[in-house]
């Protein structure tokens, strides 16, 4: 006799056993097994599933009837609370945005980039424009009162402090580059 069916003997005899002590009408199905002929014979596919007898020795006179079901409903899925393809009901927050930034420093250093194709950016309240290798007093902005400047070592920064649109002058080769700059 191999493990399995050693198992398999255990399973029904304990199932017998608490069937004869307590009575045929005692034992009840599982909610999740289905009542009827299935559950009397055994399936070479489920060697884990216990048999039950149709009648137990105290009882071989009456007639057989089906054990009770369980009354418990079976609860349905829950609903889809959002289904593929729904717009969003809120715009995303301003700083989660790939065309706009956040309060971020953003570096631009002057010998390392083609200030020409730099036309405009878009940030947060709070957000540094650090432009790197230029000197003093060239930088200039045309709405002074939404911004701080500030000049140390060929670096000027520029934090945005209020929203609003503004434009940033730098002188490059003998021209001057505007960067329109959107601030949230």
């Amino acid at each position: 006799m191999n493990a399995a069916s050693f198992r398999r003997l255990v399973v029904v005899l304990a199932a017998t056993a608490g069937v004869a002590a307590c009575g045929a009408d005692a034992v009840s199905p599982l909610p999740v097994q289905p009542p009827g002929p299935s559950r009397s014979t055994p399936t070479p596919a489920t060697p884990a599933t216990t048999t039950m007898p149709a009648t137990t020795p105290a009882t071989a006179g009456s007639p057989t009837r089906p054990p009770p079901t369980s009354a418990r409903p079976v609860p349905a899925p829950p609903e889809p609370t959002r289904t593929r393809g729904t717009p969003r009901t809120t715009p995303p927050p301003a700083d989660a945005t790939p065309a706009c930034q956040g309060a971020v420093r953003y570096d631009l250093p002057l010998a390392e980039t083609e200030i020409e194709l730099l036309r405009s950016l878009c940030f947060a309240t709070g957000a540094v424009l650090r432009i790197q290798g230029i000197g003093p007093g060239l930088v200039t902005v045309d709405r002074p009162e939404l911004v701080s400047q500030q000049y140390e070592a060929g670096v000027v920064d520029i934090r945005f402090v209020r929203p609003g649109t503004v434009a940033v002058t730098i002188p490059k080769d003998g021209r001057e580059h505007t960067i329109t700059v959107v601030v949230r």
